[in-house]
């Protein structure tokens, strides 16, 4: 994800900072994206070298794509973390993540002042159709009471939780009268039925997200599908680079508001 973001933020004529947080067993190796050769460290010391990063790039904005681990029983404290060494250093972040304690982070970024774009789905596309839903849902609640749904989401093997845009997704069709639980989710990390059931291009195997919803009526007369189907992270590397934008746009104006997420940078209506 990083190199795409990298790849997006030049694209779009920014200036990405040649260096960058990574697992210990990297650390000290550089990795060429774009031209520029770009450090990589690891955890130990990364709030005295974060410190000295923004000391030279005062308008440094951080971009965070924490990776939830189901394996890991520390994955809200990874991602807190994180958002704890941001607002010690004082540092603006943008931060796309599934995982972690969203209450705790929002009150952790709101107690430190610090400006944060925190959003789990940053594709503006995927975001506009989750607003769309979420509009529905609240302006007509009921509205497929009896109706029978199946969800099926398919993304890389090394993806191992839950996609948090279909549980968004899902949370909008209980209001709307269905009757739903996360566990019947059809889950497909296999690549040879991501292949051959799903349709997911080979090359695009380690990178693709696609959800489908299916609505069926009480007696089996009338149907609704929905789908949302992601080949690459393109898309999340471009909105990613739009809520940077917009978050320094914030900061440049002196917001009042310092936390957002992806709705607030759509309703800007100022993306490329």
């Amino acid at each position: 994800m990083g190199r795409d973001v990298i790849q997006a933020a030049v694209y779009a004529g920014l200036h990405p900072v040649p260096v960058s947080f990574s697992r210990e067993e990297e650390s000290g190796q550089t990795v060429e994206v774009c031209g520029k050769e770009i450090k990589l460290h690891g955890p130990s010391g990364r709030e005295s070298i974060l410190a000295s990063i923004v000391d030279e790039y005062p308008n440094l904005i951080v971009v965070d794509y924490t990776v939830p681990d189901a394996v890991n029983e520390n994955e809200d404290l990874r991602i807190q973390d994180n958002a704890e060494l941001y607002c010690k250093v004082g540092v603006p972040f943008v931060m796309g993540t599934t995982g972690g304690d969203k209450e705790r982070l929002y009150r952790t970024v709101k107690d430190s002042n610090v400006y944060a774009v925190i959003s789990p789905q940053m594709g503006k596309q995927v975001v506009a159709f989750l607003a769309a839903m979420e509009i529905m849902a609240e302006q007509f609640p009921g509205a497929f009471s009896g109706y029978s749904l199946q969800v099926m989401e398919s993304h890389q093997a090394s993806k191992l939780d839950i996609s948090g845009t279909a549980k968004a997704v899902i949370s909008c069709f209980q209001k709307l009268g269905v009757s739903f639980e996360l566990d019947q989710i059809q889950q497909i990390r296999d690549p040879k039925q991501q292949v051959e059931m799903v349709g997911i291009p080979e090359e695009y195997l380690n990178g693709h997200a696609f959800h489908m919803y299916h609505l069926t009526s009480p007696d089996q007369t009338v149907s609704f599908e929905f789908q949302h189907n992601v080949c690459g992270r393109w898309i999340y590397a471009e909105g990613t680079v739009d809520a940077t934008i917009f978050l320094a746009k914030k900061i440049q104006s002196g917001a009042e508001q310092r936390i957002y997420n992806m709705i607030d940078v759509l309703r800007e209506g100022n993306m490329r």
